[in-house]
């Protein structure tokens, strides 16, 4: 039997618009049905990666909330006397409130030799040493050694102290006079008793060197009226306080004071010091912008939860988180003084669960703030807190293997079978167009075989005698 490539070509039939309109009533209901699936996982994983973030914020919020260490900050204010700053300070949480009058009697500094005019070169390029020698630095118990090669000049002296990978925080500097190049040593260990001493172990290095190898003074001196090391002093409230640096730890218990320069004398009486006044107090302008972000971030969360509940959109998991949420937040706290829940506390719940904090009418934070400071950090940070019990709650949705990870895992389990009903669909349907081709074609041969005996059998007619062809 003669074979059709085409459906409808033997019979003239239009069986491709048959097969394609059958195809059609068998394929698109379920395609569709495949889309509606598949955008709905879509939007259901967008859902649950948008409550993942906004939860995620939250319990950023809620860490910087439950450490109790965030209550218990300090805040230090110094007002400077005129002629600019003379201290700076930061304090410790453990540190005591209150008030205080600084003076900076005197900064420390570091020791300072000059080679004297007898010792004196006459240029930087005279012979230190013919022979070579090492020099020896000490100060506040710290040592380093420079060696010196035969022919070393006062440069290569120079270069050798400021470039030695051991050097404490010695600088060596040549003072050229006119007639004279001069070498001065600077000591960066300050502390009264602190000076510095150079040595050396031969006594053609004793005109740079503080002793002489053989004892006694070397060329280089320390004048002690200005250059000596010496300590740090300030006045707190008239009590004397000596440092061997510039800054004072504990002067004022858990406090730490840097001198920055000498206070300036009192235009009215030039023999007392203006003072710098300083002021330490707890933060509570760190708690309020503390519990301000927990705010804006549960309210952000909210407003994500409720949309999904009223869209449907893993509403029942959105709807448990919120429900919990609210419930936790109007619970009571025991050990917090007065403050049992967050509505003693300057906060209330208002419409679609959203929090805001009172900044007027009656226990506005600021009032909690001033009586009961102490209280506010045992009721969100304390053991059983607020912070503590909705992080618990936040933890059962956000950890690996939680509420969260388990909806997102089986979405993407039903989007695994979806490809998979996709594509054995798709294979069904080629079965089932081969199935309907290899129908057609059978018919499509008969009709064609018809049709040609058709014609044959209308010409041997027309050739029989009296046979008449109708016009």
């Amino acid at each position: 039997m003669a074979s059709i490539t085409s459906a409808g070509v033997g019979s003239g039939l239009d069986l491709e618009a048959i097969i394609s309109a059958t195809l059609d009533a068998e394929n698109a209901p379920k395609v569709a049905r495949f889309d509606k699936k598949e955008s709905t996982l879509k939007v259901q994983l967008t859902a649950l990666g948008q409550i993942k973030s906004d939860l995620s914020t939250f319990e950023s919020s809620l860490d910087i909330l439950k450490d109790i260490s965030n209550f218990n900050k300090r805040k230090t204010s110094v007002t400077q006397p005129a002629g600019g700053d003379i201290i700076s300070v930061t304090s410790q949480s453990t540190a005591t409130e209150g008030s205080f009058n600084v003076a900076v009697k005197q900064l420390a500094q570091g020791s300072r030799a000059v080679q004297s005019d007898a010792s004196a070169y006459t240029a930087t390029t005279d012979v230190v040493t013919a022979s070579g020698g090492t020099l020896s630095f000490a100060a506040g118990g710290k040592t380093f050694d420079i060696t010196l090669a035969a022919g070393a000049t006062l440069a290569d002296l120079r270069t050798a102290i400021n470039e030695s990978g051991d050097n404490f925080g010695v600088s060596a500097n040549i003072i050229n006079t006119g007639s004279q190049s001069k070498l001065v040593f600077t000591s960066s260990e300050t502390g009264a008793g602190n000076d510095l001493v150079v040595t050396n172990n031969t006594a053609e290095l004793d005109k740079v060197s503080t002793q002489a190898n053989g004892g006694g003074a070397g060329g280089m001196v320390i004048d002690p009226t200005k250059d000596a090391a010496q300590n740090a002093i300030i006045e707190i409230d008239g009590i004397e306080v000596s440092s061997a640096t510039n800054t004072f730890e504990n002067a004022i218990q858990d406090s730490t004071i840097t001198v920055l320069k000498k206070s300036p004398a009192d235009p009215n009486d030039a023999t007392k010091l203006l003072t710098a006044g300083l002021n330490i107090d707890t933060d509570k302008e760190f708690v309020k912008e503390t519990l301000n972000k927990f705010v804006e971030s549960y309210n952000a969360l909210m407003k994500t939860l409720n949309t999904m509940v009223t869209a449907k959109t893993v509403d029942a998991t959105a709807r448990g988180l919120r429900d919990t949420l609210v419930n936790q937040l109007s619970s009571s706290v025991s050990g917090a003084g007065n403050l049992q829940t967050i509505f003693d506390a300057g906060l209330s719940l208002e419409k679609n669960s959203k929090l805001e904090v009172k900044n007027s009418g009656v226990n506005t934070l600021d009032e909690v703030l001033n009586e009961s400071y102490d209280d506010i950090g045992k009721l969100f940070a304390g053991v059983g807190g607020v912070a503590e019990t909705l992080s618990g709650t936040v933890d059962l949705y956000l950890k690996a293997g939680g509420l969260i990870s388990d909806q997102k895992d089986a979405l993407e389990s039903d989007k695994r079978a979806l490809a998979d009903d996709r594509e054995r669909h798709t294979y069904r349907m080629q079965v089932y167009e081969s199935r309907l081709r290899e129908k057609y074609a059978s018919l499509d041969v008969l009709v064609a075989g018809l049709r040609s005996q058709g014609n044959a059998i209308s010409a041997s007619l027309s050739n029989l005698p009296g046979f008449v062809k109708s016009k």
